[in-house]
């Protein structure tokens, strides 16, 4: 049985690279903090798209997809699943919003995982549903060419339980030791992943687990701004991190710093896209047309209708199409690109 034990390890992470991110976060975690004290309200927009971005995101990752208007009727809890697919997305819709309103209460426990895998399938009535594997699962991949290949081999289903235990208890050890949870975190997440203890869903509770380790350690930032959708844009690299982290771990020669650095650089991205969209909100004294106006202007490259639309929660579409309009007869936006894939960006040349 492999040793889990994180406490004489993590402080190996502490890599010039990984310091620096550390160092980010601890900075933009001040600042948000700050920020939420005094705009609770105004945040609740946010909340809600994140929501849907990360039930989305999380899903697409393992090629799980409904319609965008189905997909957000799901989340926001207002129809029923009628497909195998959104049978699994309102499962995960479930076990989302149930971090997000209790993750106070929700210690990091084998019992806890077991039923948020059991919440992930409770619409599809699939029996695996809050059970480990029940036999030996492979992490497979296919090439180019068509070749699919083991790329890695979990622990054996009758090993299952017990290493689930022992990560847990490892888990807490460290940071009742004073580890620092921003490093424990994706060591966690990385040796669930490599025990892989279920017939599927790895993937998704996975993420569901960092972001409920993350709530609980006091970095909150996937509320306001889908982490799943900053992995789910990433994913080559995720996987590529991920792979590089898992040679030699079940010798305990395995280098945690690939999946680290990456979870971690994740998390800054985060941050920095809850920090532009602060900056929107304090320019909420603007019109609706002028903050579509600063958004285009600051924005470096090009911008989509669906990314204002994001940035911009409380603007409808209407709004935001009636001023690309204006913005283009007045040339000071530029439009690319046509249909599906139209965007638009500030006309420097007038500047």
């Amino acid at each position: 049985m492999r040793n889990y034990d994180l406490q004489n390890k993590w402080q190996k992470l502490l890599t010039p690279d990984i310091v620096a991110l550390l160092t980010q976060i601890h900075e933009f975690k001040g600042e948000q903090n700050l920020f939420i004290e005094a705009n609770k309200d105004t945040l609740t927009q946010l909340v809600e798209i994140a929501k849907i971005q990360s039930t989305e995101a999380s899903n697409k990752i393992e090629g799980i997809y409904t319609s965008d208007e189905r997909l957000k009727k799901l989340v926001l809890d207002k129809t029923m699943p009628r497909t195998r697919n959104e049978q699994e997305i309102a499962g995960y819709r479930d076990v989302l919003a149930m971090i997000h309103e209790n993750y106070e209460y929700i210690p990091l426990r084998p019992t806890m995982l077991l039923q948020f895998h059991r919440d992930l399938y409770k619409f599809s009535g699939k029996a695996m549903g809050g059970s480990y594997k029940n036999s030996d699962n492979i992490i497979a991949e296919t090439d180019a060419d068509g070749n699919r290949f083991v790329r890695f081999q979990p622990v054996p289903a009758w090993e299952t339980a017990e290493a689930i235990d022992l990560a847990c208890q490892a888990y807490d050890e460290a940071v009742q030791m004073g580890g620092d949870p921003l490093l424990l975190i994706p060591m966690f997440i990385l040796d669930f992943l490599c025990i892989h203890p279920f017939n599927d869903g790895n993937g998704r509770l996975s993420r569901l687990l960092t972001l409920l380790l993350l709530y609980r350690s006091g970095y909150i930032v996937g509320k306001y701004i889908s982490i799943e959708k900053v992995i789910e844009e990433s994913k080559e690299t995720y996987y590529e991190a991920l792979q590089q982290s898992s040679v030699g771990w079940h010798e305990r020669e395995n280098d945690y710093v690939p999946f680290v650095s990456y979870l971690l650089g994740v998390i800054v991205a985060a941050y920095r896209e809850f920090s532009s969209r602060v900056q929107l909100l304090i320019t909420s004294g603007m019109s609706k047309p002028d903050r579509i106006r600063e958004l285009i202007k600051n924005t470096l490259g090009k911008v989509t209708k669906t990314e204002i639309l994001a940035q911009c929660p409380d603007i409808s579409q209407a709004t935001v199409q009636r001023t690309l309009i204006d913005l283009q007869q007045k040339e000071e936006i530029i439009k690319l690109g046509g249909g599906r894939y139209t965007a638009y960006t500030w006309n420097r040349e007038r500047d």
